[in-house]
């Protein structure tokens, strides 16, 4: 499934580096130092995916996503964050950013990421299901043990709607089902930053960050 994808980031070694790992996946690599530089080349150039950093000088993440929503809302965008700015990430997924990565990451992490947007992207419209139905599709999932499928179900639900809390919980749920706390409490903080009143993913996140808690108690997927 190759793609043409436009890599925007003001370090010349993440713009290096990323392009270099998806192209190992055989997709086409475009690179942007910026959002002004990003903009010009999506004028004459349909990207399926946009990598985009939201710390930049000049036009920032954040604002180069809302200009993208608005001149190719057709466009996948995914937010490449520093680390500890869950916030700014939170924020560019309520103005349509479908997922996001923290730096530092691997090659591996990014051509994950990468792969998994464009799939999610190229769903047929019976495929998608609404949010919902698509939440029940996870428990499902989780309740007979098909931890990948149930995976694959919770990235549909926050593609269908990123703003929502409950989707984040259940992926924190899946990551800490499957061993991996630090991602696992990533997404109950991202659940939480959504809607901090959100009990579920509150409770999830103080037994996840107790080591005694993690081996007694099982994740609420509420």
């Amino acid at each position: 499934m190759t793609k043409r994808i436009l890599v925007v980031d003001d370090e010349k070694n993440i713009r290096t580096t990323v392009g270099y790992a998806l192209e190992m996946d055989g997709h086409e690599v475009d690179t942007a130092v910026n959002g002004e530089d990003a903009l010009q080349k999506m004028e004459n150039t349909d990207y399926a995916l946009v990598l985009l950093d939201l710390q930049m000088p000049g036009l920032n993440g954040i604002e180069t996503l809302e200009e993208i929503a608005q001149r190719a809302p057709e466009t996948s965008v995914a937010i490449v964050t520093a680390h500890g700015t869950i916030d700014n990430a939170v924020e560019a997924m309520k103005l349509g950013a479908i997922d996001f990565i923290q730096k530092p990451f691997t090659p591996k992490e990014i051509r994950a990421l990468a792969n998994d947007v464009l799939s999610r992207a190229a769903l047929s419209p019976q495929d998608n299901l609404d949010y919902g139905r698509q939440l029940a599709l996870v428990k499902q999932r989780i309740g007979a043990r098909d931890l990948e499928g149930a995976v694959a179900a919770v990235k549909q639900a926050i593609a269908a709607d990123p703003a929502r809390p409950e989707a984040f919980n259940l992926l924190g749920a899946l990551h800490e089902l499957q061993g991996n706390y630090g991602n696992a409490n990533k997404n109950y903080r991202v659940a939480l930053d959504l809607d901090p009143t959100y009990a579920v993913a509150k409770e999830n996140l103080s037994r996840a960050s107790d080591t005694k808690r993690q081996r007694l108690e099982a994740p609420k997927l509420g």
